[in-house]
């Protein structure tokens, strides 16, 4: 009986310490600040349809109108989600199509749309909705190519 005590006490302490811990980094305020600059300029879309899917598949990570979901507010998935979306505005934004010259590998979207590298498989399981059918790929390639001419 005394092993099982001493084995519940130890137990508690790590949790309590884990517990502490994780309190601990909801302070650092990385990741916390979700508020969306304004959509300045798109892209001349082809079609609604192209800029459908592209808010769909992409618009979290690569525009100005970020839907934050809840966990985004907890450390340290908010971290995560923070990087990533300013990784994603960097390299590409559709609501800042002025900057459109200071991307690079413009010609390559349609690329990395239809070999599926985009959006990464981590996205999926939190906005199953960005799962495109290998028609909306298609769809969405063909539109961007057209678009951003």
């Amino acid at each position: 009986m005394k092993k099982l005590a001493k084995i519940l006490i130890l137990f508690l302490a790590i949790f309590t310490i884990l517990a502490i811990g994780f309190l601990f980094l909801q302070f650092i305020p990385y990741g916390q600040n979700h508020t969306n600059p304004p959509v300045v300029q798109e892209p001349n879309w082809d079609s609604p349809v192209t800029r459908e899917l592209a808010q769909r598949a992409c618009f979290d990570c690569h525009s100005n109108e970020t839907v934050w979901p809840w966990y985004s507010k907890i450390a340290p998935v908010s971290w995560l989600v923070q990087r990533d979306v300013d990784e994603g505005r960097q390299k590409l934004n559709f609501s800042e199509w002025q900057n459109a010259t200071n991307y690079e590998k413009l010609g390559e979207i349609s690329e990395v749309v239809l070999e599926g590298e985009m959006p990464p498989f981590t996205y999926y399981p939190t906005h199953p909705e960005a799962r495109l059918s290998d028609q909306e790929k298609q769809q969405l390639a063909q539109g961007l190519q057209n678009s951003l001419k």
